[in-house]
């Protein structure tokens, strides 16, 4: 069977369910994200007071800026567009008005494109400074199929950082019970894709980050790494211009929360995975009384620090391919041995012969290390992709790297052409260096390798580099993290997988504990996120809680 037959699918469900991922080297390093920007009581404004527009505002945004156009899937080119004054596309003066108040009464109107309706909405680039540039927000979504009944509308995003909500809208499979009375809302939140981007290289450049070496073993090789993430860093300060201070989580739950009285709710319900429950449960700590039925699924600890989170997704990246290599084992002929600890130490190997022999394909791009860390992860997301990931280790052992290539272009949505449809990879490090960041030196990440390694043996030899890269980010967030207890919020569900390699299950255990009014529901199983899994139990709950608003029993399993 051809590689690229055989992968169809899986190119299409990976990379916007992946984990939250920060990129170092723009190659797949770790830390789920986090949060800071809070805005001064007195300038927020209420449930009541801020509900704006009703669902069928009547006008564009200004003229100074995008208005409402069908949804676009261009690749960005590779100099930045430009804008306003010089500014990067998609800055502009915004709605009039004064302060936040034209914001949330900015008019809207939504436009037909690809049988959907779409927006841009404007939100303030800071938010500490309502009546200065504005950026947008792209918005898509799916109108409920029975409108006599509609409660509203349900607002999603696949995780990320960097995932497009406008894209998760055409793949994501909520049961008709909730389609029938939401209007499903997909977002690209601030800095990713058809919203006001990010930018920061070149698709070639992009193509040679993400092949070059994960785990540098020579000095040599520390400073082509230093040197490497110094140019990216560049780069993003040249073309994102003031955007790469602000997109922060905390400024994407704010401008949330502006979506949500341009629709017409005085509640906020919404589906958040992977690093989408990091947007939901910021959302839930700056805006507790809006809070309506919130679902969290694989969800992140927003109080780990940096080290604490990279070391526990390293780990559980290595906790999901102990059960994919005795599934493998099991199965008879796995490529990589008989044992789980031979199979483990077989594909050490290969990632260190990767290191100097990279292997050859059949289109004539070699698969470097780099490549075949993403190709190995990627099948790790679901049970279901398992068999990918034998058949594409079997052939890298018999020297023929054209499968684990494939994998690893899935992961990143690089194109047959050499193109990245979207920012993605960009954007997670912009996004997680603000919420996370790091302050560690080389020396110090040097002598506190082995805590990764005793954690994760497979990939803690790439994960150890992973905080260097927030320790060189050059801007920082303008405020703090918030209080995440959310005192005062209705029920929000928090959703976990006992094995899920991306999100492990510690981050939602730690998060219910932490929401005043958080409510644990688990899946015992392997693979990343939970509803849809074909766990009956899960979905039920999740279908009940979002339709009658009932959760289920705290602590319940499935």
């Amino acid at each position: 069977m051809h590689p690229c037959s055989s992968l169809a699918g899986l190119r299409r469900r990976v990379p916007r369910l992946r984990a939250s991922l920060v990129v170092f080297a723009l190659m797949v390093v770790g830390g789920c994200g986090g949060a800071a920007d809070l805005v001064s009581e007195d300038a927020e404004p209420s449930a009541t007071e801020s509900t704006g527009s009703a669902t069928e505002p009547t006008s564009s945004p200004t003229e100074s800026g995008p208005a409402a156009t069908e949804d676009s899937t261009e690749p960005p080119t590779d100099e930045p567009p430009e804008g306003t004054d010089g500014l990067p596309e998609g800055f502009g003066a915004g709605p009039e008005g004064v302060g936040l108040d034209r914001f949330y009464n900015q008019a809207v109107v939504w436009t037909e494109c690809d049988g959907a309706e779409c927006a841009d909405i404007w939100v303030p680039l800071d938010y500490g400074d309502p009546d200065g540039q504005a950026i947008t927000v792209k918005a898509k979504r799916d109108l409920a199929d029975d409108q006599s009944n509609r409660l509203g509308s349900i607002f999603i995003n696949p995780g990320g950082p960097g995932g497009s909500g406008i894209a998760f809208l055409d793949y994501v499979a909520f049961d008709t019970s909730i389609t029938d009375i939401y209007d499903v809302v997909g977002f690209d939140p601030r800095g990713v894709a058809t919203s006001t981007p990010v930018d920061c290289v070149s698709d070639e450049e992009l193509d040679a980050y993400v092949a070059a070496e994960p785990s540098p073993d020579t000095q040599q090789e520390v400073r082509q790494l230093q040197a490497d993430w110094a140019a990216v860093t560049a780069g993003c300060v040249d073309r994102s211009g003031p955007l790469l201070a602000h997109v922060s989580t905390v400024e994407v739950a704010r401008d949330l929360d502006i979506m949500r009285a341009l629709v017409g709710d005085e509640q906020l319900t919404y589906f958040g995975a992977s690093y989408g429950t990091f947007i939901g449960a910021t959302y839930a700590a700056l805006f507790p009384d809006n809070v309506g039925r919130l679902v969290l699924d694989g969800a992140i600890n927003p109080l780990a620090e940096p080290r604490e989170s990279a070391i526990n997704q390293a780990a559980g990246f290595d906790q999901a391919l102990t059960a994919y290599l005795e599934f493998c084992i099991d199965a008879g002929d796995c490529p990589l041995g008989d044992d789980v600890d031979s199979a483990r130490d077989r594909l050490i190997q290969l990632f260190a012969d990767l290191d100097r022999n990279p292997l050859p394909t059949s289109g004539g791009r070699e698969l470097t290390e780099g490549l075949a860390f993403y190709g190995v992860i990627t099948p790790l997301y679901s049970r279901d992709n398992w068999v990918y990931e034998t058949q594409a280790l079997r052939q890298a052992v018999d020297g023929q790297g054209d499968t684990l290539l494939v994998l690893a272009d899935a992961y990143t949505q690089r194109e047959a052409d050499g193109s990245y449809p979207d920012n993605s990879l960009e954007v997670q490090p912009a996004v997680n260096c603000l919420d996370r960041p790091e302050d560690e030196s080389m020396q110090e990440i040097r002598r506190r390798a082995n805590e990764f390694l005793e954690q994760s043996p497979v990939f803690g030899m790439a994960a150890q580099w992973w905080p260097y890269a927030c320790s060189n980010w050059p801007v920082q967030a303008a405020e703090p993290l918030p209080d995440y207890t959310a005192s005062g919020a209705a029920p929000i569900l928090v959703v976990g997988t006992t094995r899920d390699p991306a999100t492990p299950y510690e981050g939602a255990v730690k998060l219910a504990e932490t929401l005043e009014s958080g409510v644990l529901l688990s899946r015992d199983g392997d693979g990343h996120t939970a509803y849809g899994a074909g766990n009956d139990c899960i979905d039920d709950a999740i279908n009940t809680y979002l339709v009658d608003g009932t959760p289920p029993d705290d602590g319940t399993q499935c």
